[in-house]
């Protein structure tokens, strides 16, 4: 076996699309675990990366219908701490030609792997996500250390001498900042929330399925004025596999394959604050997404699905008029509408995404895009989706994926 290293996204080139696709996946149980964790009932003990790990990884296997010899690649991708990819490979009983350590959030790790795939490295990866952001204590934001707690570390990617200790306060700016641009209002941006609560009480997955009404969602308090808690994307335990394969070994499958057929990137260069704030990322989004489709060959017309990162709701409505699917401004009252609901001309994070479903820093919103690519979503599918788009998009940089329905 061959140890593999992730040097960073891969080009957008035509010559990679469609040439893996994912034919397996495995959540865990995002809902049952953390009322466990909020319970803490006796003999309770919290999850750990391995252990959720282990029960994504599974599920996808059995979802896939491949054998556990079948599988002669692995990816992981542990942002707060696990075992190395060719550790966790003999944990679950592989044997494998391929192992990388891929980073954390949804941005390069699927390309990355697509692009080996396409290179011959390997022929079919389980690429796993798992994080016990709970389970260890992760709080965001505040002072580097504070109790033995680790939180969010001293920087000016966080812009800590302006009092920029966490991203809340980013998007805290950028939302007083389009208020004040397009004359919208707290209210107005409660239309996000409502609308991604909305979806997850269809989901059974889903940690918060309490529907939310307009004052309730004024009621929460603040966590950066003008933001409120239901704003902001959740903090929990959880795993996702994809078992992505060659895609000319895709078919016959126990379910439709999910091609990858395009992707970008794109990030700020110098002033950021102006491009975060005043621009709010428009630059960025544009060029990503110009690169995702053309190299997927298809048009922006005919992407019926959009999942975007919303660690908070105002990023998801900047990345909704960045990309294009709405004007400026118009983003607010595109929700509010009802144009981004089941039914509506673009259903957006239908599961419930990062502020309704579980943060899985952006694999839940790939998780979602299979299920609804499969024909698979039971209450909530969008009627002959073919093909999707997600989105990662971090405070500078932009990182969208194309996917289309295999035959």
């Amino acid at each position: 076996m061959s140890e593999a290293s992730a040097e960073g996204m891969p080009p957008a080139d035509r010559a990679l699309a469609r040439k893996a696709a994912i034919v397996g996946l495995g959540e865990t149980d995002y809902h049952r675990d953390y009322q466990a964790a909020r319970a803490k009932a006796p003999g309770y003990e919290p999850p750990t990366p391995e252990a959720l790990a282990t029960t994504a990884f599974e599920r996808a296997l059995a979802d896939s219908g491949l054998n556990r010899e079948d599988i002669d690649g692995i990816s992981v991708s542990f942002l707060y701490g696990g075992p190395d990819a060719a550790t966790m490979g003999e944990m679950l009983g592989l044997k494998t030609r391929y192992a990388i350590e891929n980073g954390g959030i949804m941005a390069g790790p699927l390309p990355i792997v697509c692009a080996d795939i396409a290179a011959g490295k390997a022929d079919t990866v389980a690429m796993i996500y798992a994080v016990a952001s709970k389970a260890i204590g992760r709080q965001y934001g505040g002072s580097t250390y504070d109790g033995g707690q680790d939180r969010t570390p001293s920087s000016y990617y966080y812009y800590h001498p302006w009092g920029w200790s966490s991203q809340a306060a980013h998007w805290a700016m950028i939302a007083s900042h389009y208020n004040q641009q397009f004359g919208t209002s707290e209210a107005d941006l409660g239309a996000v929330a409502m609308q991604l609560r909305a979806n997850a009480v269809d989901n059974p997955n889903a940690i918060m399925r309490t529907p939310m009404t307009l004052e309730d969602y004024m009621a929460s308090r603040y966590i950066v004025r003008p933001l409120h808690l239901f704003d902001m994307c959740l903090v929990n335990d959880g795993a996702v596999c994809l078992i992505v394969r060659r895609s000319d070994m895709a078919k016959n499958l126990a379910h439709t394959p999910v091609l990858v057929s395009g992707w970008g990137e794109a990030k700020i260069r110098h002033s950021k604050l102006h491009y975060l704030v005043r621009e709010r990322l428009r630059p960025q989004l544009q060029e990503a997404g110009r690169q995702a489709l053309a190299m997927a060959g298809v048009a922006f017309s005919d992407i019926g699905h959009f999942e975007g990162y919303d660690a908070a709701s105002i990023h998801l409505v900047d990345q909704l008029e960045g990309y294009g699917f709405v004007a400026p401004g118009e983003g607010l009252h595109a929700f509010r509408e009802g144009q981004m609901a089941l039914g509506g001309r673009l259903p957006v994070n239908t599961a419930g995404g990062m502020m309704s479903e579980a943060y899985m820093h952006g694999w839940n919103a790939v998780a979602e895009v299979v299920r609804q690519l499969r024909h698979e979503a039971g209450d909530r599918q969008i009627a002959g989706l073919e093909v999707a788009m997600s989105s990662l998009a971090q405070t500078d940089q932009a990182h969208p994926i194309i996917y289309q329905r295999g035959a």
